[in-house]
């Protein structure tokens, strides 16, 4: 008997019982199917994330005014004193292993251009800004050294920008009032798109620091040339805990902290307060493939069940077929091929299910999803090993029949 006649016997077999074949399937059909979705929104995750890390800098250290103290009670985040333009200076003399640094100072403020106005992120940054984070600028240029120095009110606008103030079309050159004080339009820098937190990262201007801080956000009191934090990059591969080590001792003689005194700044990577995010999503992630697997399981055990069942009804059928000359191994191959293809239509329309559920969950959802053409193998090879494992039992049950006593089975 050639592995064509069993396979055309199981698929007869597999029709006589259509609706209980179906039945039988579910689980794997539910099984297959999480199991695309949640790999699908398990990839996307991660291609996020790692896209994210590269748009921030993965060796990007971030500085920030920490919690003042008053009378041993604190004050909250960002209410210690700011940062300054010293501090600035003194991270890039005094801290080995950075490329380039910049300061920023962040204002919300209206865009006016053209006849349209656009509420939006002020941001005052100095020359090193695209290269620290990884930003380019895709028209246009960016404000040199010099010209951020001397506090020239130039602009370079995000695409949000680009589309919402000046219609699309090119900004270069163009002049655009930022609450009624006039900047010059010298870049667009490239698309960002979203972060992390669903914030759109092409919804902002940024202009040198010093501009930004006379003209738009006013002086601070205490700390005149005032910043709001400072992005230092390091080289790639240069060991960031030595780098948050030497920041912390260089900012906390910058800020007179005494010894013993906690540090009145925060640093922080933004790199890491991703990943630890993004293990999260993992974790959860797995928590659902698992429940995707035990429902392969329960399915393969119901292709056991009724495979067994399906043995029982074809005793006599079993034995007729010995007597006129199939061999164990026939048998065997026969309700095997059945289990398999049991499983495997269960798993084809797992799959079809499976990818409908991943493109919903990423049209409706709040998901990034990505589908690989590698699931579709994974999920084929999964249903055909559960048919294989579960079917194996049943199979050597039938083919392990006495013929004569199954032919007189009732």
């Amino acid at each position: 008997m050639s592995f064509l006649d069993s396979l055309a016997a199981a698929l007869s077999a597999l029709r006589q019982n259509a609706l209980r074949s179906i039945l039988t399937t579910l689980g794997i059909i539910i099984g297959v199917a999480s199991v695309i979705v949640m790999s699908a929104i398990g990839a996307g995750t991660r291609k996020n994330v790692e896209e994210q890390i590269a748009n921030l800098g993965s060796s990007m250290l971030s500085v920030a005014p920490g919690a003042s103290r008053f009378g041993g009670r604190s004050s909250g985040a960002n209410s210690a004193s700011p940062l300054s333009e010293r501090d600035l200076v003194a991270i890039q003399q005094k801290v080995s292993g950075v490329v380039d640094a910049t300061g920023e100072i962040r204002v919300s403020a209206t865009a006016v251009a053209n006849g349209a106005d656009w509420p939006t992120d002020i941001r005052g940054v100095h020359a090193g800004f695209p290269v620290v984070r990884n930003w380019p600028v895709a028209e246009g240029r960016f404000f040199s050294v010099r010209e951020a120095a001397s506090g020239t009110r130039f602009a370079v606008v995000g695409q949000t920008i680009v589309r919402e103030v000046f219609g699309g079309g090119s900004p270069i050159g163009s002049q655009i009032r930022i609450n009624n004080v006039p900047f010059e339009v010298i870049g667009v820098l490239a698309t960002k798109g979203q972060n992390q937190f669903g914030r759109d990262e092409d919804d902002l201007i940024v202009s040198p620091a010093g501009a930004v801080r006379a003209r738009l956000a006013g002086r601070d009191a205490t700390v005149p040339d005032q910043l709001d934090a400072i992005r230092v990059l390091f080289a790639k591969g240069y060991d960031l805990v030595r780098a948050e080590e030497d920041l912390v001792e260089v900012i906390r003689v910058q800020r007179h902290v005494r010894p013993g005194q906690p540090d009145n700044f925060r640093i922080f990577n933004v790199a890491e307060f991703i990943r630890a995010r993004n293990e999260t999503a993992n974790a959860f992630s797995f928590l659902l493939a698992a429940t995707a697997a035990v429902s392969l399981i329960v399915g393969g055990i119901g292709i056991m069940n009724i495979m067994l069942v399906s043995v029982t009804e074809r005793t006599r059928e079993i034995g007729l077929r010995m007597a006129v000359g199939a061999r164990k191994r026939d048998v065997l191959v026969q309700f095997l091929v059945e289990a398999v293809i049991l499983c495997l239509l269960g798993g084809l329309i797992g799959l079809s299910l499976g990818l409908v559920g991943a493109i919903l969950a990423g049209k409706f959802g709040d998901f990034d999803v990505l589908i690989d053409a590698s699931l579709a193998v994974i999920a084929i090879a999964a249903s055909a090993g559960v048919g294989v494992f579960f079917g194996y039992f049943p199979a050597r049950r039938a083919a392990a029949l006495n013929p004569i006593e199954a032919l007189r089975y009732e």
